[in-house]
């Protein structure tokens, strides 16, 4: 079970998870005035941050190229 906890799949999962609470934490940032914009440029930065790595993770997990 332990090896569960640690499993690239739960990490993807977990990543998916953080992805969607960012778009929703700058979907709400967004509509307060006036807008934080340094804030908004940290989160923007992070969830691009957080594609990359699902695109290499998922990649990884699901490599379309025969190895």
């Amino acid at each position: 079970m332990d090896s569960n906890l640690h499993s690239p799949e739960r990490r993807l999962i977990e990543l998916r998870i953080e992805h969607a609470d960012l778009d929703a934490l700058i979907d709400r940032a967004s509509q307060q005035v006036p807008v934080d914009e340094l804030m908004m440029r940290r989160l923007k930065k992070r969830r691009l941050a957080l594609r990359d790595l699902l695109a290499r993770l998922e990649l990884a997990l699901d490599p379309k190229e025969p190895a």
